[in-house]
């Protein structure tokens, strides 16, 4: 048999609540929301670690950031690492990379140098928007090199250590990096990272469709520095983005605080959305080249992101401890073939994990599912009749703390004994620890059990090879 193409469409950055089938009537995403109608969302997915490379090989292997013994940046995943395209290349699949991976740290190397392949066949690689000298540049240098020096979106602070340090100097003309505004990038809307990866993701899908493929497309939106052609950012009135309601302290401090102003939250959110939007834009000219093609009926298609982003909440940007669900909670919406059992229209609340994606799409393809995988598959099919098969945790872990999440609360424990725990029913923001409330002990007590019993179960020692 053919098996089916698979296409995972990843973003950096995204929270949950960006996609208007999870409740978000502002932000302008037609395609995505085309998609969700067509296949399965799941309101309700947690990312197994709260940064971006830890919670990228996590879903890519569908285990989770403790067996992999990754859970934090700057590691060098090991080659050997067994991923979904190692699994797949076994099986006759071709293997593409457009975009960002992160597998290795991307701050203190020559990005012009051969990087391992991963088991992908056809890398286009590039982890930061043209601040590195890699695949991106040297597309925008044979496509429109007057646009050279307006596409890098700022140096990272320790990639300008190494440089100093390396003596390195590659001569790149950069952005300022460090900028809390959504502003218009100066480069065209033709020559973005995300037009960068929407049209080589395009390229691909050209000269492998009558091949089984898969096809990793990561877009670098919505991550920080919010820029973004300003064609996007004129869809969006500053005056109905929302603002965080904040607890009285936090509000007090705020408006003390020059930072973290309405017009800077609003500015953010703009810029925030509006780069979502361009990779909509990108999403719709996939799918339409999927369907031009004749293959958009054998293709599985994954919609989601590696974490979320604060975006003033906590008054704070970025990601990171505690992993609240603004943080761990990202979207996931997978679109099968109607030829496959393909469920659609269906708005799954059940706590599902990223560790899941693997052995889902390993069942769909017809492909056994290694023992060593985590997760649990999906209902993506309509015989799953929409129930999902896990334990309706969600884990996310880092090192020197763990934050656990069931329907009505989050747990979180830390190395030096810290403990929290938030009522999402009466605090969905998660800016109230209720741990040390009498009234919660059993609750908390539960919790306790909970993460012990799931950290138990996904335990994973090296292999037996006899009885001793």
């Amino acid at each position: 048999m053919k098996r089916p193409n698979i296409i995972i469409i990843y973003t950096d950055q995204q929270r949950w609540d960006t996609l208007a089938a999870n409740g978000n009537n502002i932000i302008i995403t037609p395609n995505l929301n085309k998609l969700a109608e067509d296949g399965v969302n799941f309101n309700c997915c947690i990312s197994q670690n709260p940064v971006c490379m830890p919670s990228r090989i996590s879903a890519m292997t569908g285990q989770y950031c403790s067996a992999l013994n990754i859970s934090h940046m700057a590691v060098t995943v090991p080659e050997e690492t067994p991923t979904l395209q190692k699994i797949l290349k076994n099986y006759g699949y071709y293997n593409g990379l457009i975009g960002k991976l992160h597998y290795l740290p991307h701050s203190n190397r020559d990005h012009r140098e051969i990087h391992p392949s991963y088991d992908f066949d056809h890398l286009e690689l590039s982890d930061e928007p043209g601040c590195y000298e890699d695949v991106y540049r040297a597309w925008v240098r044979a496509k429109a090199p007057q646009e050279l020096d307006k596409i890098s979106v700022g140096l990272p602070p320790v990639t300008e250590q190494w440089q100093k340090i390396m003596n390195f100097n590659d001569a790149i003309k950069h952005n300022d990096r460090e900028i809390n505004a959504g502003i218009p990038i100066e480069c065209s809307d033709a020559t973005t990272f995300s037009a960068f990866v929407g049209e080589q993701t395009v390229e691909f899908l050209r000269n492998h469709k009558d091949q089984s493929f898969f096809c990793f497309s990561g877009f670098y939106s919505p991550h920080s520095p919010w820029m973004v052609p300003q064609k996007y950012l004129d869809m969006y009135s500053l005056e109905e983005l929302p603002i965080p309601k904040y607890p009285n302290d936090l509000e007090i401090k705020r408006k003390k605080d020059s930072s973290f102003s309405d017009e800077e939250l609003r500015s953010v959110t703009r810029g925030y959305y509006a780069m979502i939007t361009e990779v909509d834009y990108w999403i719709g000219e996939i799918i339409e080249e999927l369907k031009r093609l004749n293959i958009y009926d054998n293709t599985i298609i994954v919609f989601t992101s590696d974490h979320g982003e604060w975006l003033g909440e906590h008054l704070r940007y970025g990601k990171g401890h505690w992993a609240p669900d603004v943080v761990s909670r990202v979207p996931l919406v997978v679109k099968v073939p109607e030829k496959l059992d393909g469920a659609t229209g269906l708005n799954i609340s059940n706590i599902v994990e990223c560790v899941d994606i693997v052995p889902t799409l390993l069942e769909l393809a017809g492909i056994p599912i290694p023992s060593y995988v985590q997760g649990d598959k999906l209902p993506v099919t309509k015989k799953d009749e929409g129930i999902c098969k896990g334990d309706g945790l969600g884990l996310c872990e880092y090192y020197g703390w763990k934050s656990l999440r069931n329907n009505r609360f989050r747990y979180v424990a830390e190395a030096n004994g810290k403990e929290s725990l938030f009522d999402l029913e009466k605090d969905p923001m998660e800016y109230d620890d209720v741990s040390k409330k009498e009234d919660y002990f059993n609750d908390l007590s539960q919790m306790r059990k909970l993460l012990v019993n799931k950290l138990i179960r996904i335990e994973q020692p090296l292999k037996k090879e006899w009885p001793y």
